[in-house]
């Protein structure tokens, strides 16, 4: 340990690296000595040769330069080490808002930020950290592994006082607090909120700090009925609510939910569809709750298994990291924020995600438990596991923010410890639909039933790096000494190698499958390339599964067989594992049961639910498939290269078996959106939209409906442009569209694309003139970073712009001047895939298509105003858009249909007069 009486600026010693900014036109290079080069990007590469860089988010950087990763002193990665878990944009920018420094502008400024940036951080760990030794030994540890900043930072920081072990403090999971069974809950009880007294709680939370808006207490009125005890079996008190932007629904439903959670002692579960929403109602639960540890207390974010990090995960890393470098420097960063996160939730919690694109999935997703190989009890750090801590929190919490499919899986498999709730609010509602879509459908594809596999028999022998356990290892010894569930077990074993293997898609593509399922896959392959019109394309392939090639009858009738063969040890191990629960109900201890409930369900998912629908669908291919379903072949692509390949079911309407499984069980559902109904034409009132899309339709009392307006101005803040002189299917004019309008605009502009592949030839057309003009422009599917993060930049950076698709138009949340102009490249039709068509004449035939996309030309429409003094511009460049979809917008809204100049003109005008 230092000196106590050393001065700690003694110990900070950057490293001698220039800076490095590259923007699309040309490159900085910021000496140590502050002498600045402008460098056209082509010429930086050979000084990468002779000196690492300082850089922030090395991946972009090289992605920019059109070059591999490179040896690069990355800020971020020094910022997750000095300040983990905390938040920090992932450029210049954000690290400078991060740590206090003066905000860049331009990139000479943004190249000194990041020497500042770096000097400012070692000396952090130069002053003391709370757990100095632990950090210290971490830290030698990744210096001696090669990472560039080892030096700088041990210096910092200094010797470890003590011996931290043989994991030089990288053995996280020792230091992490345990979790007590609390005792089981009551039932909660029945009480009523009075819709009185779902105002005085609005109000109460509102205060004197922010607007008063009357939409508002109506709408915490109206969702308290959701909160009415139930009166008959199987008939949820269900309130479908539209609210209008700008009403401010989430503390509207916080508001009843937390009093009927406070008079009854129950739970509420909050479900959204984005992790943008999600974080949004946890942070407007500090009105609630304004002690933090009240807030702790009384609330718990929820997510799926996958979602956080495995304790046991993260030690099997550990011990093999081996002599790989960049191993022990990523388990370095994340023996760091393991040892600092609130919850170990990875995607939207306190994880920088831009983490991922600097250390790579394996090293930091693939830690978290996507396989359901968990072993629960029987593992060493179960009293410190996220999730189950998350669980337990759950049971006694008043409320619960979770998300759409975690609460449709639950709700199918009874919950994790059957404690399912009996209060929903689903936000987001617009989502339910393709939501429920997406939790009960059936895929036997290629990467389904590998994984299957993976579940059933772990990692197999020459398989590099795998963790996963297999069955055997997670419950072997439950069925042992019991000789049924012992032999159950063994032929699963067996009859699992019927699944595909690693490689099977390289097998597949070179006509060699192994095994009948990959034969059944390689018939499927065959009929979806011999009935498609273009089987060279880059993209997606389809084909019904009627008249099947030949061979691919038998191949599914043996393939049934087969699985035929795996499901009955399967349930039979199910069964015998169950039976324990009751013939040793006086025996058996709390963690040895839960271990058996877990195997239980684990088994029943994946014997009953999954291999049991792969069985039917096989059994009725070539026949005539039910009506409720529909089936098809496929074969995925990326990039043109195949990635998946099986035979789909879903339901025509899965708003069916989600009113059976959820809806049907609960008490009190509020589903609640800013764009929950259609207006089409002939109808502008019509909620027949919103039951159809949210199971209303399908019990037996009819939902009670609210539709509070917003209180924006639209039709004074805003303007709508059909541009009707572009071709769109003219790259060049397309992209000179945007960058003039973006250019009218001074940026604070969304472009949103339909395909991908156009976006990225507008990105490549335009970035260039954007950045000459000064305005940064960021686009997903072509930058290194994830789509939140990309968000996350677009906000902060008031004058810069951002193309991107579907997850741009949904989970966008931008108040302000950042977002003013708002460009479609064209009119966002609903795909025509085999499963769109049987829709399509199930819900009303061409109204159908009109439905979806005025919802989601609704959506867009509505990122534009999110507080009462925005303003923004919404422009179409498809002249194919009907007069009849243009109810989407609100009622008064000026809708111009005008030339190109005459829009880039209107644009300027209504902006400049908006903001004067």
């Amino acid at each position: 340990m230092p000196d106590p009486a050393e001065d700690p600026r003694s110990r900070v010693a950057p490293p001698d690296a220039p800076a490095l900014i590259v923007g699309p036109r040309q490159a900085v290079w910021l000496s140590p000595d502050g002498e600045v080069e402008d460098l056209a990007p082509q010429a930086v590469p050979g000084r990468l040769q002779r000196t690492p860089p300082l850089v922030c988010h090395g991946r972009t950087v090289a992605r920019r330069l059109g070059i591999p990763r490179f040896p690069a002193y990355d800020l971020l990665e020094l910022f997750a080490f000095v300040l983990p878990a905390r938040f920090c944009l992932p450029t210049p920018g954000g690290l400078a808002a991060a740590l206090g420094l003066p905000p860049p502008v331009g990139p000479e400024q943004a190249a000194l930020t990041l020497l500042q940036a770096s000097e400012h951080l070692l000396r952090i760990l130069a002053a003391g950290l709370p757990d100095q030794d632990n950090a210290a030994a971490i830290a030698a540890a990744m210096r001696q592994a090669g990472w560039l900043w080892g030096e700088a930072v041990t210096t910092a920081l200094g010797p470890p006082r003590k011996n931290t072990g043989p994991f030089n403090g990288l053995d996280v999971w020792n230091r992490l607090p345990t979790w007590d069974e609390p005792a089981p809950p009551a039932p909660p009880g029945d009480a009523a909120v009075g819709e009185d007294e779902a105002r005085a709680r609005l109000a109460a939370l509102l205060r004197r700090d922010a607007e008063p808006r009357p939409q508002q207490s109506d709408y915490a009125a109206a969702a308290a009925a959701a909160f009415a005890p139930r009166d008959v079996a199987g008939a949820p008190n269900m309130v479908l609510a539209e609210a209008g932007t700008g009403v401010g629904k989430t503390l509207g439903y916080i508001a009843p939910a937390s009093l009927w959670a406070e008079h009854n002692d129950g739970t509420v579960w909050i479900s959204t569809y984005t992790r943008n929403l999600q974080r949004q109602v946890d942070q407007e639960l500090d009105r609630l709750y304004p002690s933090p540890t009240a807030k702790t207390a009384k609330t718990v974010v929820r997510k799926g298994r996958e979602n956080y990090l495995c304790v046991l995960n993260l030690e099997d890393a550990v011990k093999a990291v081996g002599g790989r470098p960049a191993d022990t420097v990523a388990a370095g960063l994340m023996a760091r924020w393991t040892a600092h996160t609130r919850g170990g939730d990875m995607t939207g919690g306190d994880f920088p995600s831009w983490l991922i694109g600097l250390l790579g999935k394996n090293r930091t997703l693939a830690l978290a438990d996507h396989r359901g190989e968990c072993i629960y009890s029987a593992c060493p750090h179960y009293r410190k596991c996220f999730i189950e801590r998350g669980i337990r929190k759950a049971r006694s919490a008043d409320i619960v923010i979770a998300n759409h499919a975690l609460v449709m899986v639950q709700a199918v498999l009874g919950g994790e410890d059957h404690h399912l709730p009996l209060r929903y609010v689903f936000d987001e509602g617009h989502h339910v639909f393709d939501a429920a879509d997406s939790a009960f459908g059936a895929h036997l594809s290629g990467s389904e039933s590998a994984e299957m596999r993976r579940w059933l028999l772990g990692s197999e022998a020459g398989r590099r790096g795998g963790r996963a356990r297999g069955l055997a290892s997670r419950i072997g010894d439950l069925a042992a000494g019991n000789e049924a569930a012992e032999r159950a077990l063994d032929a699963v074993q067996r009859a699992a190698r019927v699944l595909p293997a690693d490689g099977w898609l390289k097998r597949l593509a070179e006509g060699a499958p192994v095994g009948p399922t990959e034969t059944f896959l390689d018939h499927v392959r065959a009929q979806v390339l011999a009935r498609s019109d273009n089987p060279d394309s880059r993209y997606d392939l389809e084909c019904a599964t009627g008249e099947p090639v030949p061979g691919l009858r038998d191949a599914a009738a043996t393939l049934g067989e087969a699985l035929a063969d795996l499901e009955r040890p399967m349930t039979e191990l199910m069964q015998r594992l169950a039976a324990r629960l009751d013939d040793e109900a006086d025996e058996l201890d709390t963690a040895t049961r839960v271990r058996i409930e877990a195997g239980v369900r684990g088994l029943k998912r994946r014997a009953g639910m999954v291999i049991g629908a792969w069985r039917q669908m096989l059994r009725q291919l070539g026949g005539d498939t039910p009506a409720a379903f529909v089936d098809w072949f496929g074969v995925s692509r990326s990039d043109g290269r195949e990635s998946d390949i099986g035979m789909y079911r879903h339901w025509v309407d899965p708003t069916i078996p989600f009113a059976g499984e959820l809806l049907s069980r609960a008490h009190g559902v509020l589903v609640t959106s800013a764009t929950l109904r259609d207006n089409p034409p002939d109808a502008p009132d019509d909620w027949t939209s919103a039951e159809v899309r949210t199971g209303a339709l399908h019990l037996p009392r009819p939902a009670r409906r609210a539709n509070l307006a917003s209180p924006f101005d639209y039709a004074g803040r805003t303007r709508v442009f059909i541009v009707t002189d572009v071709q769109r299917n003219d790259a060049d004019q397309v992209a000179a569209a945007y960058r003039e309008l973006f250019r009218a605009a001074g940026g604070g502009a969304i472009g949103l694309f339909t395909a991908i592949q156009r976006l990225r030839a507008v990105h490549q057309r335009i970035a260039g003139p954007l950045d000459a003009a000064g305005i940064p422009l960021l686009a997903q599917h072509v930058d290194a970073m994830d789509t939140g993060t990309l968000v996350d930049i677009f906000r902060a950076e008031t004058d810069s712009c951002l193309l991107g698709t579907d997850a741009v138009r949904d989970g966008v949340d931008v108040p302000g001047r950042s977002l003013r102009l708002i460009v479609f490249d064209r009119v966002p039709w609903p795909r025509p895939d085999l499963l769109h068509r049987a829709r399509k004449a199930a819900f009303g035939g061409s109204a159908y298509d009109d439905m979806i996309t005025r919802l989601r030309l609704k959506q867009a429409y509505g990122r534009l105003l999110r507080r009462t003094d925005d303003a923004g511009v919404f422009v179409m460049l498809d002249a194919r858009t009907p007069t009849r979809l243009t109810t989407a917008f609100p009622d008064g809204v000026e809708i111009n249909r005008v030339g190109l100049a005459e829009a880039i003109a209107g644009t300027t005008a209504f902006l400049n007069g908006e903001t004067a």
